[in-house]
Formats: C-alpha cells, structure tokens, sequence
C-alpha cells in the first residue's frame, strides 16, 4: 500500500479508548496524529464512541466528527480498518460481522503480525468482573473518572500559565494507589491468561486507559492506552516489532524514530533495548 508523502507508515496501527462524544476527549490531539500516520490495518479496539455520555448529555463538537470522517477517508484510499466495540460503544455490537464506510465491525479478530507472532485484539470490558457483573458500578466508576477529568483540565490550564508541563491526576492515581495498582494487574493477569487459553503469543487490548507493552506474565501484554489523557497509540513495524506511540501535538513527528532505525524491543520489558 503507498503511503501519502509527508507521513509515516506502518503496517498496522492500534488506537482504543477514544471516547468521542465525551467531553474530555481530545479529538484535536487524534486528528493531528491520524494526519501524519497511515497504516496498511487500523484496528478501533473498543470505546471509540462514548455511548454512556451521549446518552446523558450530547456532546459531539465539529472535531469529533472530523475524526469519524478522517477515518472513513483513510478506509476509502484503502487502509482497511476493524472496529472491535467495547463496553462504551456497547450499542455497536448487535451489528458483528458488518461494514459500515468500510469499517468491518468484529467482536475480537486475531493478528499475525509480520514476526509470525498472533495477537488476540480484544476491548478487554468483558474480561473486567466490575463491568461483567456489576454495570451500577462501572458507572459510578465512569462518573468519578469524568469529574477526575474536569479537575484535572483546570488544574492544568493553570500549571500552562506558570509554564510547567502537562500533569495527569488520574494517570497518577493509578499509579500511585494501592487499589487502582492492584486492579491494573489483575486486569493484565486475566488478558494474559485468555490469550493463552486461545494458544496466541500475545494479547492487545484496551479499556483501562494504562498504556504498556510487558511480558510480565509469560505471554506478550499490550494496552493501546487512551485519547482522554495519555494520547497514545499502538505500532506495528513492517518487521513486527510493536511500540506505543505518545502523541502531544505536530511537535512529535520529528521524535519519532525511523521505523528502519528503531531499537529493537526487549523480550521481556518491551522497552527498547
């Protein structure tokens, strides 16, 4: 597949946890890095459209529908992309096995990256006991999320003013408090365990909003992370290695390795070596 000039390709690209239709996505951030990053395969996995938010307050700005088209534009000059519905755009899974604009809609696909490796693509909602078996709970949840969100963007219009850095309150509290910690790696433990009940080398997922690439488990964990916060994305090179992306603004494309001269991973970390 030819790539446009100016932009850089990969054989296949990851992106979850978009939430467009809630108010702390930031679209602008996703429609930036979707300009200067093609991909043969596109996979959606999972809470691309915050059904849960636009069912209590509609919210859709001209920039999120800019993404939705970005999108459709890039399946039309012949990416092809896989929406695999998560728990936020729930609403998507009675239609499995369609296409819309040329976006194939699954409930959980297999890639077999260029390595040879297989990767179950799942959301990883459904793996989650909270939202399984206790929704009022996942919503409370979700709820207490936003307002961390709201906080958060004030609190950072401030540190912009005094000239510090961009600051994450809820990216620290996962980090930071036990419960949150624990809950991460249970979650990680359970994915691992699925991909290789299904006899795959890896899993990739999203849903937590906890962007990482490890071994911990003895199979490959990879989370695409989120556009609410983390701005972060998963690559696939044309050798099959995998990396996540962190995306600020225009600034990043001369960050970014070339993808012939990226170091290659660890086995075990998943950093680079």
């Amino acid at each position: 597949m030819a790539f446009d000039q100016g932009t850089i390709g990969f054989r296949s690209l990851f992106i979850s946890d978009v939430h467009l239709g809630a108010r702390g996505c930031q679209a602008d951030r996703l429609l930036d890095f979707l300009r200067y990053h093609e991909a043969e395969t596109i996979y959606l996995v999972g809470d691309i459209v915050d059904g849960w938010q636009l069912r209590s307050g509609w919210h859709w700005p001209q920039n999120h529908n800019d993404v939705v088209q970005k999108l459709l534009r890039k399946a039309r000059k012949g990416s092809r992309i896989i929406y695999l519905p998560g728990n936020h755009d729930e609403f998507l899974r009675d239609y499995y096995g369609t296409h819309f604009g040329g976006i194939e809609v699954v409930e959980t696909t297999i890639h077999q990256a260029a390595d040879g490796r297989r990767y179950l693509v799942v959301h990883g909602d459904v793996f989650d006991l909270v939202v399984k078996h206790a929704r009022w709970l996942a919503l409370l949840g979700d709820t207490a999320y936003d307002f961390a969100i709201f906080v958060n963007r004030y609190f950072n219009a401030v540190r912009r003013r005094l000239g510090f850095s961009y600051w994450s309150l809820s990216q620290w509290a996962k980090h930071k408090v036990k419960n949150a910690v624990n809950y991460i790696g249970a979650f990680e433990q359970t994915l691992a365990a699925e991909a290789q009940r299904r006899q795959v080398d890896g899993v990739i997922c999203g849903h937590i909003h906890h962007a990482v690439i490890h071994d911990r488990f003895g199979i490959r964990y990879i989370n695409c992370g989120d556009w609410v916060e983390s701005c972060t994305a998963v690559a696939e090179h044309e050798d099959g290695r995998l990396e996540i992306i962190t995306w600020t603004g225009e600034g990043d494309l001369a960050k970014l390795p070339d993808p012939d001269e990226s170091p290659r991973l660890d086995e075990k970390t998943g950093m680079a070596a």
